[in-house]
C-alpha cells in the first residue's frame, strides 16, 4: 500500500499543471458499485420498494469509471426489472400520465443486467486495483523545477469543480422525471420514490452534510450525511426523516431551488484537455497531466454525481457543444471558518468544526487494517492544489521513482494538506464513487469537490484529530 510523505512548505508551493489532446478511453473494462439497499431507508421507506430506490447500472457502462480501475471478472447476475427511475427517464417528455403507465407496463417485461456488487466485494477490487498500479511508497510533492513548471499550461480541473466562471443553469425542457425530482414533498408514511431520494440527497448536499457522489440510492454515506445533518442540527440522530428534519433541511434554501437543470455545454467544456489514466507509475510519469478521461468523469464531478447516474438523466446525449444536459444543482460554497476536523475511522466520517460549532460533514476513508492512520491530535502544516506525486515502485535494487503529474486521476487527487504527523494528509481521490467503500495508505481521502470546500475554509495550523 501506498504512504504519503508530504514534502510541500506552506512557503514554496508550485501549483502545476499540463495539458493533453483528448484521448479515445477503451471501453472493456468495468467497474461495479453495490445497489443501495432499500432497507437502510429512513421511515419513507417500504420493504418493497427496493426495486425502486435502487440504481440498476448496465455493465459496459461509461468509460469514466471503467478506465480508473483494472478489469475484474464479475460473477453473472440475475436480470432484474428496471426500477422506478430509469423507467422515468427513458420516458418521452411529452408523454402524458397514460403513456407513462404504458411505458412502465412495457418495461416491466423486459430485463437488464443488475449491479449487485456487495461493499466487500467493492473493497476487495479497489485493494486489488491499487495493488496491480504498482505503487509501493510515495509522497506529495511540489513542481520538480520551475521549468517543469513553467512548460505545463494550467489544468482546469479544479475551475471545472468549483465552477467560478459563473456558469448559468435553466428549468427549461426538463424531463418528467426531473420535475417530480423538483416538486418531491416529504410526508409522513409516504412510499419511498427515487424522486424523492435524490431531493434528499441534494439537501444534504446543500446543507454541507455531504452525502459524496450522488447517485439515486440511499445507501450508507447518504444515510451518515442524514445523521451528520441532524447532529449539525440538535435534532435526535436517528437517520431517519421526520417533520423536523425535513423543515430544519429547507429552512434556509428558497422554496423555488430547484434540484434538477438544464446545463448547455460550452466549447470550454469540449476543448478542455483529457486522456486516459494509465495504470502503472512509469505510464503515468510520462503523461503530461492526470486529467478527467473524458468529459462525464469531469461533469460528474462537478455536479457531484455518480457518472452512471448522470448517464441515466442523459441518455442518448453526444455531449457536443450546444447540447443541453440535465445535471444536479450543488450546493453554495461554504463560508464558515474551519479551525478543527475530526476523522473517524469508525464511522468513516469528517467533521469539520468552527470552535465547537459542527459546520459541514463529509464521507471519508480513514486508513486501512494494513495501513491504519495514527491515533491522535495534529496540526496542518501545508495546503497545496494540484500537487505533484513522487511514487516510488518496487524495493531494494529494483526500487525505482516516478514524478506523477498533477491532475484530478492523481493518487491525492486535486488537494493535499499535509499534517504535522510525517508521512500522512487530508488529500482527494480519483476515485470519487469509492470514498467510503476502498481502503487508503494511513492518510484521510475525500471526494476532489468535498476536499476542495475544506481546502477553501480550513487554516494552517488547524488541529486534526484522528480516531
Amino acid at each position: 500500500m501506498m504512504k504519503m510523505k508530504p514534502l510541500i512548505t506552506a512557503i514554496s508551493i508550485a501549483i502545476v499543471s499540463a495539458s493533453v489532446g483528448a484521448v479515445a478511453v477503451p471501453a472493456d473494462n468495468t467497474r461495479t458499485l453495490p445497489v443501495r439497499k432499500a432497507d437502510s431507508m429512513p421511515t419513507i421507506a417500504q420493504p418493497s420498494m427496493a426495486k425502486k430506490v435502487s440504481l440498476n447500472v448496465q455493465e459496459n457502462r461509461s468509460s469514466s469509471l471503467d478506465s480508473r480501475a483494472p478489469a475484474v471478472a464479475t460473477p453473472a447476475l440475475k436480470p432484474k426489472s428496471p426500477d422506478r427511475m430509469t423507467q422515468l427517464i427513458d420516458e418521452k417528455q411529452e408523454a402524458d400520465e397514460e403513456d407513462d403507465n404504458d411505458v412502465r407496463q412495457a418495461d416491466e417485461q423486459q430485463t437488464v443486467s443488475a449491479d449487485n456488487m456487495s461493499v466487500e466485494e467493492l473493497a476487495r477490487k479497489d485493494v486489488q486495483s491499487d495493488s496491480t498500479d504498482d505503487i509501493s511508497d510515495g509522497q506529495a510533492v511540489a513542481a520538480p523545477s520551475a521549468a517543469v513548471a513553467n512548460n505545463r499550461p494550467a489544468d482546469t480541473s479544479i475551475k471545472s469543480i468549483e465552477d467560478v466562471d459563473g456558469k448559468k443553469y435553466t428549468t427549461l425542457n426538463l424531463s418528467n422525471y426531473a420535475k417530480q425530482v423538483n416538486g418531491a414533498t416529504w410526508t409522513p408514511n409516504m412510499k419511498v420514490n427515487s424522486a424523492m431520494t435524490i431531493k434528499m440527497q441534494a439537501l444534504l448536499d446543500w446543507n454541507h452534510a455531504s452525502p459524496g457522489a450522488i447517485d439515486g440510492g440511499w445507501g450508507m454515506n447518504s444515510k451518515k450525511a442524514l445523521i451528520n445533518f441532524q447532529t449539525m442540527k440538535g435534532l435526535p440522530a436517528t437517520g431517519k426523516m421526520d417533520q423536523k428534519t425535513w423543515d430544519a433541511l429547507n429552512k434556509n434554501i428558497p422554496a423555488n431551488k430547484p434540484v434538477l437543470v438544464t446545463y448547455t455545454i460550452t466549447e470550454d467544456d469540449v476543448n478542455t484537455n483529457f486522456a486516459t489514466t494509465p495504470a502503472g507509475a512509469e505510464a503515468k510519469s510520462k503523461m503530461k497531466g492526470l486529467y478527467y478521461q473524458d468529459i462525464k468523469e469531469m461533469f460528474g464531478e462537478r455536479f457531484h454525481m455518480d457518472v452512471r447516474y448522470l448517464d441515466k438523466l442523459n441518455k442518448n446525449k453526444e455531449y457536443k457543444v450546444g447540447e443541453t444536459i440535465t445535471v444536479l444543482n450543488t450546493r453554495a460554497p461554504l463560508k464558515q471558518r474551519i479551525n478543527r476536523v475530526v476523522a473517524n475511522k469508525a464511522d468513516k466520517t469528517l467533521y469539520a468544526y468552527n470552535d465547537d460549532k459542527l459546520v459541514a460533514t463529509y464521507p471519508t476513508t480513514v486508513g486501512s487494517d494494513a495501513t491504519p492512520s495514527p491515533q491522535g491530535t495534529f496540526k496542518i502544516i501545508n495546503k497545496v492544489k494540484m500537487p505533484w506525486y513522487k511514487a516510488t515502485v518496487g524495493n531494494g535494487a529494483d526500487k525505482k521513482v516516478h514524478m506523477l503529474p498533477p491532475g484530478p486521476n492523481s493518487p491525492v487527487g486535486v488537494v493535499w494538506m499535509g499534517l504535522s504527523k510525517p508521512s500522512y494528509g487530508l488529500h482527494g481521490s480519483p476515485k470519487p464513487e469509492g470514498i467510503s467503500r476502498q481502503a487508503s495508505a494511513g492518510c484521510v481521502r475525500l471526494t476532489n469537490w468535498d476536499v476542495l470546500e475544506v481546502y477553501a475554509n480550513i487554516e494552517n495550523g488547524a488541529t486534526v484529530e484522528l480516531k
